[in-house]
């Protein structure tokens, strides 16, 4: 089944984890996808040589999603290259997990340039770049609903990311269907990156399937709510935890 077939997609901070998988999966069926990344170029190429050897075709885009100008380059770039792009997929995020009075300026600026920044910028580009009738993705996170101690900035973050997305769903019109999708813990290196075992089993039994997922079911999600079939849902969050939350 080829759900995307002659769709472009942006895929941000896509050279590992959850946005490796992504862009993987939707380019097995059938989408032109642009890897993304800003600091991590042997990664993203890995990403487009795993997509090039199934049969897809991708090329790697370089840019910071917090600088204005970087993504303003990216949709061009992308256009350049394919002519359009129809779906965007706001993974790229970063995460630090203290307690509040632990967390230093800089750490609060750096995180929500990327995290909320971020998504302002590829929106307002995907405002006037997007094809008609095409589909955003953003990423929040299950957090933003729990209350985990040492996840309040990151939380904080993915709360805007969600009020961003539903109130932008009725913005910009043309067709275009904007989501956010909230997943739970998942076995990825950004997550696991410090975690005791202990830790990650306490994690895994929180949710109705006493695992952490893995990227490939977050991935599908997305392969669902960027295709057509998901075109009457818009301006919602997809929880994708197991019962989590």
């Amino acid at each position: 089944m080829k759900n995307l077939k002659g769709k472009v997609v942006i895929v941000t901070g896509s050279s590992r984890g959850i946005g490796q998988e992504v862009a993987v999966l939707l380019a097995e069926n059938g989408a032109k996808i642009i890897v993304n990344h800003s600091n991590s170029a042997e990664e993203a190429q890995d990403t487009v040589n795993k997509i090039v050897q199934n049969g897809g075709d991708a090329i790697v885009i370089k840019a910071d999603v917090s600088k204005r100008e970087e993504v303003t380059t990216l949709f061009d770039q992308a256009i350049k290259a394919f002519g359009k792009v129809d779906v965007l997929v706001n993974n790229a995020g970063i995460m630090f997990s203290k307690m509040l009075k632990d967390n230093t300026q800089d750490e609060f600026t750096r995180l929500f340039d990327v995290n909320v920044r971020g998504i302002f910028n590829t929106l307002q580009e995907a405002n006037l770049k997007l094809a008609d009738n095409g589909n955003i993705i953003n990423f929040s996170s299950s957090t933003a609903k729990l209350m985990f101690p040492t996840y309040s900035l990151y939380s904080a973050s993915k709360a805007a990311v969600e009020q961003i997305t539903k109130v932008f769903s009725k913005e910009i019109g043309r067709g275009i269907s904007v989501n956010a999708i909230a997943p739970g813990a998942t076995a990825t290196e950004l997550f696991l990156n410090g975690k005791s075992q202990e830790t990650i089993d306490k994690l895994s039994a929180m949710n109705a399937f006493n695992r952490l997922a893995e990227p490939i079911d977050i991935a599908k999600v997305v392969l669902f709510l960027a295709s057509d079939d998901s075109k009457w849902i818009s301006g919602q969050v997809i929880g994708a935890n197991g019962a989590l939350v």
